[in-house]
């Protein structure tokens, strides 16, 4: 079931475009998220940013209403290149740190220097990750975080003790390295409706 993020401003339009498609879709609340059924047998489902529980009227504008993030909530990014953290209040970035390191490429030398290469490959993704944690543990002091870049990296980073009481919700980001634009990005997309659409 493919799954796309649609801002609060788009969210009207994206509706009306459904239903272009697919004919006239009846709208109804369940299970704190806005489901469509259209005409034709395709369905949509959109729940708001952060896990939040929809339970306003069936209807577009009322839902696009609350897809903003409420409170506190933060974005972590991380590949082996570097890291993105984010602290946000609502819509605003309080804090954040883009950092870049330098993982060496893998070598197409054999035997003992393809394993030196190895070894230090992973040695500088582990210092990568572990500065990626040292930053989320000052800068993330809330629960609900967003997440994206590479599962295994991502996954390294949150098992630092100190990331014990964060509490990963969707949508799952696959961002290419973490610079600047692609965190703002992340931002962005973190405060999106979350729609899952089943084409019939």
């Amino acid at each position: 079931m493919p799954t796309v993020l649609v801002p609060r401003e788009r969210f009207e339009r994206w509706v009306a475009n459904f239903r272009g498609r697919h004919g006239d879709a009846s709208l109804a609340v369940t299970d704190g998220a806005l489901r469509g059924a259209a005409a034709d047998g395709s369905t949509f489902e959109a729940r708001l940013p952060l896990g939040a529980a929809y339970d306003g009227p069936a209807g577009a504008a009322a839902f696009a209403e609350r897809v903003r993030p409420e409170g506190e909530w933060g974005v972590l990014l991380v590949r082996k290149g570097g890291f993105a953290v984010a602290r946000l209040e609502g819509g605003r970035t309080v804090e954040s740190k883009v950092g870049q390191r330098h993982v060496q490429g893998r070598t197409k030398a054999g035997g003992q220097s393809q394993q030196r290469f190895a070894r230090r490959r992973d040695n500088q993704a582990r210092q990568a990750y572990e500065a990626a944690a040292d930053h989320a543990a000052r800068i993330l002091t809330m629960a609900a975080v967003v997440t994206g870049g590479d599962r295994t990296a991502v996954e390294e980073v949150l098992a630092d003790p100190r990331l014990a009481g964060l509490r990963v919700v969707g949508p799952w980001l696959p961002v290419p390295d973490p610079r600047r634009d692609v965190l703002e990005q992340a931002v962005a997309d973190g405060s999106s409706a979350v729609v899952e659409v089943e084409n019939a």
